[in-house]
């Protein structure tokens, strides 16, 4: 199977769909909000854009499975697999903030071989395929070289319906604020990969996560150079609900941080 030119043709049509998200921006009423737990909202928007994204990669692999956050198609177990997020950031998206992006990762027996993450209102588009490097918008892209913690940018994402770390997180983040130039909380935790592996950030981490949320853009920030892995340094990071990336010195930094506070 000719992954590079799945991926390039998943980007492409990720992008024309990125075109429906943008049309709908700031059109979804208040009524047409759905509430499937505390803070977690979704509307005829997210499951739209997951059909057609779900129509669209299944023309490229026939015989692929998909575990898509909506629901919208029976998951089943199958050799190849897509995992979506046709909007990741719906909340970002339903107060027109303009940080939301499509989350995509394709995998062949349990083992990721593409990624994609589009920033839908910045029109970036990065991915990476096979064993081979990462890139955005066809222009090659690594890790930041950072190695201090005191020249740090970081991203995490906070709580805001699983709230049985919070003080664990309360007590980590508390150092990394003292000690790094600060530390971002965007609402997209695909672009929070993304920009790792560009280098915009130099590490990030959060918990309560989903395998949509990770899958696609934890591929790309590997293949960019750097590290990523679980709380407790391991590799259960799309199935774990937990994930630590960055470049390889802040990502060991922030595995031991993660390890004094989440045990």
């Amino acid at each position: 199977m000719d992954i590079e030119n799945i991926c390039l043709q998943a980007c492409q049509k990720i992008r024309e769909i990125s075109d429906f998200l943008q049309n709908e921006l700031g059109k979804v009423n208040t009524d047409e909000i759905e509430f499937k737990e505390r803070n977690h909202l979704v509307s005829y928007v997210d499951k739209t854009s997951e059909r057609m994204l779900i129509s669209a990669l299944g023309e490229l692999v026939s015989e692929a499975a998909f575990l898509a956050e909506e629901e919208t198609v029976k998951h089943e177990e199958k050799a190849w697999q897509w995992i979506i997020d046709p909007l990741d950031g719906t909340t970002n998206f339903l107060h027109h903030l303009p940080f939301f992006a499509i989350s995509v990762a394709l995998q062949h027996e349990g083992k990721t071989v593409l990624g994609i993450v589009h920033s839908v209102m910045q029109g970036e588009t990065f991915y990476s395929y096979g064993g081979g490097c990462s890139y955005m918008n066809k222009k090659l892209i690594s890790v930041s070289k950072t190695n201090k913690i005191e020249d740090s940018l970081l991203a995490t994402g906070f709580p805001y319906y699983d709230f049985d770390y919070i003080d664990n997180y309360l007590k980590m983040i508390k150092p990394l604020m003292l000690k790094t130039r600060g530390l971002r909380r965007i609402g997209s935790a695909a672009l929070d990969l993304a920009y790792v592996a560009c280098g915009r950030f130099d590490g990030y981490f959060e918990y309560s996560l989903s395998p949509w949320d990770v899958a696609g853009g934890s591929f790309i920030v590997e293949h960019a150079g750097g590290n990523v892995g679980d709380f407790s340094g391991g590799q259960d990071y799309i199935y774990g609900k937990e994930i630590i990336a960055g470049n390889p010195f802040i990502y060991n930094y922030l595995t031991e941080e993660t390890k004094k506070h989440f045990k």
